[in-house]
This record gives C-alpha cells, sequence and structure tokens, in this order.
C-alpha cells in the first residue's frame, strides 16, 4: 500500500517496498510499503508493538532491514548496489548519510553537564567540522526558532521536560537535514507541556520540513498531517488523507483501535 502514488521512488522522500524487520523469532515488519514525497508530513499511529518505532530506526539505519527496499531521496539506505547485488555501506559512510536525517526520541538524550546552546552546537562542530562561531550563531537562531532563545545557557535539569525536547529538536535541525522522524516526541511529557512541543512540529511542517511522526496526538495528525498511515502487526493496515481515515476508517481493526483512543 502506497501512501502517495503519485512519484516514482526515485524522486520520493521516503520510499519503502516490503520491508522485513525480525529480532530473533519476533517478526516485527511483515512488508510494509509506503511512500512519501518531499515535504510532506505523514504520520503513523497504531498500537504498541505494531512496529511504528522499528520502522523509524530503520529509515535512518539504527536497525538493518532483513528484506526488501528501503531509500530516502532516491538513495538506499545503509546499502550501495552493485550490479544485481547490494553491499552493506561501512559505518564511516551510513554516519555521513545519517546526518541528512533528524531525530527526535521519546527521550530527550540532552547531555546534562552541557547547556542547551551547547547540546545544539555538539554535533555540528563534531561531525561535520563546523566552527565553533558558526555553530553557536545556528545554535542561537535555532533555539529562537522553538522559543528558547531565553533558556541558551540552562542546563537540562534546569528545564521542564517540554523544553527539553524543543531543545532536542533543535538539536535535531542543526545538521540542517532533508527529513525529521519523530518518535512519539510527546509521550514521555506531562500533559501541559505536550502543546508547546507540537507547536514547534506544526510550524516545521508549514514551512515545508518533510516529516514523519510516530504519534498518538489524533490532533496534530488530523490538524498538521498531510498523510496518515495505521499500522498493526508489523503491516500497513490502512492509509489514507488524515480527516478521512479518523473520521471513516475503512478497515475493522483502524476503527476498533480508533473507538479506544478518539
Amino acid at each position: 500500500m502506497t501512501v502517495t502514488g503519485a512519484s516514482a521512488h526515485g524522486t520520493a522522500a521516503v520510499h519503502a517496498r516490503g520491508v522485513h524487520k525480525s529480532f530473533g523469532r519476533l517478526h516485527v515488519l511483515r512488508g510494509v510499503d509506503l511512500e512519501v514525497e518531499p515535504s510532506q508530513v505523514l504520520c503513523i499511529i497504531g498500537p504498541s508493538g505494531s512496529g511504528k518505532s522499528t520502522f523509524l530506526r530503520c529509515i535512518n539505519h539504527l536497525e538493518k532491514v532483513d528484506a526488501g527496499e528501503l531509500s530516502v531521496h532516491g538513495e538506499l539506505v545503509g546499502y550501495e548496489q552493485r550490479g544485481s547485488r547490494l553491499y552493506e555501506l561501512k559505518d564511516r559512510e551510513v554516519a555521513r548519510k545519517r546526518t541528512e536525517i533528524g531525530m527526535v526520541f521519546q527521550r530527550f538524550n540532552l547531555f546534562p553537564h552541557l547547556t542547551a546552546q551547547q547540546n545544539v552546537m555538539l554535533a555540528p562542530v563534531q561531525v561535520k567540522g563546523e566552527s565553533k562561531a558558526t555553530a553557536a550563531e545556528r545554535a542561537r537562531t535555532l533555539l529562537d526558532r522553538v522559543g528558547l532563545a531565553d533558556k541558551a545557557d540552562a542546563y537540562p535539569n534546569q528545564l521542564s521536560g517540554g523544553q527539553q525536547q524543543r531543545v532536542a529538536i533543535a538539536r535535531a535541525l542543526a545538521m540542517q537535514p532533508k527529513l525529521m522522524l519523530f518518535d512519539e516526541p510527546t509521550s514521555a511529557l506531562d500533559p501541559e507541556l505536550v502543546g508547546e512541543v507540537l507547536d514547534v512540529m506544526r510550524d516545521l511542517a508549514a514551512e515545508g520540513m518533510t516529516m514523519i511522526v510516530v504519534t498518538h496526538e489524533m490532533g496534530f495528525a488530523r490538524e498538521a498531517g498531510d498523510a496518515l498511515v495505521f499500522m498493526d502487526a508489523g503491516v500497513v493496515v490502512e492509509a489514507g488523507a488524515p480527516r478521512a481515515v479518523l473520521a471513516n476508517p475503512r478497515h475493522e481493526r483502524t476503527k476498533s483501535f480508533l473507538s479506544k483512543v478518539l
């Protein structure tokens, strides 16, 4: 099942065909097919254990796919094709390609001994070799973009959970990615802090950032998503426009899930 059917996968931001992933005897992804166009926001919903987070981790090669094809902007993820065979890229090349994909996790994973600005600066300096002055200027710009200009010198333990997650978003953006992945970015937050993170994500969507968002926030999916996928048991069960899927799901499994979360 494709989300958009319109793009050839050479021009798609993300193209997945028949993606499988197992952990021992546990078959987590069972042939995922989907396509995401540049500047599109794809939201993925589904019960725990359905393979949503594993699929995200496969996109930036934090997990290796066992079968199928997965490409980002026309380039295979973690592999290169020579003739009819695929060869896994060396770690250094995988790391280089991964810099083009920003990822925001459930947990903020900020370095506690670094300030907000230093957390945002770290990867551009260490991975891309940017000067500290250039990285610092971009860090200040990004912290302002996520509403934290006044927290540049604060340490993580001086920030709320929502503020820490916004720093994590700024940190991902500091690498100037072509694609942003969000793995349930609000699930670890107190309810009153969820809105400030979703607002930043809405702004990114409005600016044309290509995003894949695993989320339980149905309101965000309805308002900001261009496409919605419901996953269960490692497969895409249903896909379509968010408002249509949420209001009139076709598949019984989708109906059952939404009846419990809406």
